[in-house]
């Protein structure tokens, strides 16, 4: 249902003001006083919606109403209150949140009375039903959801990556992104190396230019340290729990491999596919993976490292390229992305191509003044979208790149050669069967306290 504020700026400014892209809205916009656009029920204000009140939130909604003047942070949504008190266990939050754009000079740009300020599992309704675009920084698992209700409702959307960690989370981004299209909605995903300057010139070369010919393997790495920890609380419920360490389950963060190495194996499907707006996928993974033993078992269910093999083109032959990640404080940190071809192997990581002897052929020089934010150009890129009503729909190879990493995470945890065609078609589903801190948790600790960690050879496939 839409809100009665909603339905008010629907009168008094029609949809092509904005929502359907016109042109004129961003000149018209930043012509009015700050006072009048503070206003956001009557001005011609963009109503922007944040979901997920987190480090990520609060960095995204900086460089979203950075992008636009005449944005205006119209609603806030967060599972638990204390995200909105600022009052949680870790260092984030609203107060944080306002206090960021407080200090970037950005208070006109915000309009939060409490009556727009949700908690809960349901928040995301009350957000998005007030918003023109929205910013779904949640964590990922909840992300198939997020979208599919804000594109039902026709706003704008930029959502975090990953954006699914299952098939059903796939097919679900898959075909909301359909109907986006459809409804000429705007989507932007956060895998920000596709705004990124380097990257972009890289590709030309690579795809333009043949400058390292036909691709045929490749390695991408995310080697460091697992970020953060949270430390149980008495009284806290096991689905409490996991949602606040939502990193270590799967059901959440769809593994390491999925949460933050998701990016290079983004770099990997874009490159081999050369497709820029749909991406591609392997047809098959295979690899090998663990725990290591640095953490406790009663943290999580995760892996902390994970070697993968994915396979385009076919089964057998194709381009071969090869996915590492690794969360084990102490070891070899590095993350870059590397592809060879018939005539030369790019480095990502350093910005340059050399033949297959070591020979220097392109080297990628940024300007005097610096390249600019990635993390900013993608909000910069959604706004001009808008604005100019031209094509722009990240969702498709989002939704393809999160699930290739969760398929290296099916190859890892389970031993085994695992399809692409036969885990899409699966339709498998590893989320709750019930949204509520009180709710059965999908996983749960043993009268130890510790999580069960998938054995290869073991643990099954979801539809074996």
């Amino acid at each position: 249902m839409m809100s009665e504020g909603t339905k008010n700026i629907e009168k008094e400014i029609p949809r092509r003001r904005f929502v359907a892209g016109a042109a004129t809205v961003g000149a018209a916009a930043a012509m009015l006083p700050a006072e009048s656009c503070a206003q956001v029920a009557g001005s011609d204000a963009v109503k922007v919606g944040l979901i997920g009140l987190g480090g990520r939130g609060s960095g995204a909604i900086v460089q979203n109403l950075t992008a636009n003047d005449s944005a205006r942070l119209v609603a806030v949504a967060d599972a638990f209150q204390d995200k909105l008190d600022g009052t949680g266990p870790r260092a984030s939050g609203l107060p944080k949140i306002q206090e960021q754009l407080g200090k970037l000079g950005k208070n006109g740009q915000v309009d939060l009375p409490k009556s727009r300020q949700y908690a809960g599992f349901d928040a995301y309704k009350g957000v998005i039903d007030e918003c023109d675009l929205v910013v779904i920084a949640t964590p990922p698992g909840f992300r198939p959801i997020h979208f599919e209700y804000a594109v039902q409702q026709g706003k704008h959307v930029f959502m975090e990556k990953p954006v699914c960690v299952d098939a059903w989370g796939f097919n679900k981004v898959i075909e909301a992104a359909k109907m986006a299209d459809q409804k000429n909605r705007k989507v932007v995903v956060g895998l920000q190396r596709h705004y990124q300057d380097v990257y972009l010139e890289a590709f030309k070369k690579v795809h333009e230019e043949k400058l390292i010919g036909e691709i045929v393997s490749g390695q991408v790495w995310w080697n460091g340290n697992r970020p953060w920890i949270i430390e149980r609380q008495p009284g806290w419920t096991e689905m409490e729990y996991q949602m606040r360490n939502w990193y270590h389950f799967n059901w959440l963060c769809g593994d390491h491999i999925s949460e933050q190495h998701v990016h290079n194996i983004d770099v990997m499907n874009w490159f081999v596919s050369g497709d820029s707006v749909n991406g591609g996928n392997p047809v098959v993974a295979q690899g090998m993976g663990g725990r290591a033993g640095t953490e406790p078992r009663s943290v999580g269910e995760i892996f902390d490292h994970h070697y993968v093999e994915f396979r385009y083109g076919q089964p057998e032959g194709g381009v071969v390229l090869n996915s590492q990640c690794r969360h084990i404080k102490g070891t070899w940190s590095k993350v870059a992305e590397e592809i060879h071809g018939t005539e030369g192997i790019l480095y990502l990581g350093a910005g340059r191509i050399t033949d297959l002897k070591g020979q220097v052929k392109w080297q990628y020089r940024a300007p005097r003044s610096g390249d600019p934010n990635p993390y900013q150009v993608e909000h910069d890129h959604l706004y001009k979208a808008i604005t100019e009503d031209t094509p722009l729909n990240n969702a498709y190879y989002g939704a393809k790149s999160s699930f290739t990493s969760a398929l290296g995470r099916l190859a890892t945890y389970s031993g085994q050669e695992v399809k692409w065609d036969d885990a899409v078609k699966s339709n498998f589903s590893i989320m709750p069967k019930e949204y509520d801190m009180n709710a059965e948790a999908p996983v749960k600790p043993d009268a130890d306290g510790n999580y069960q960690v998938a054995i290869p050879g073991d643990w099954k496939l979801p539809w074996a």
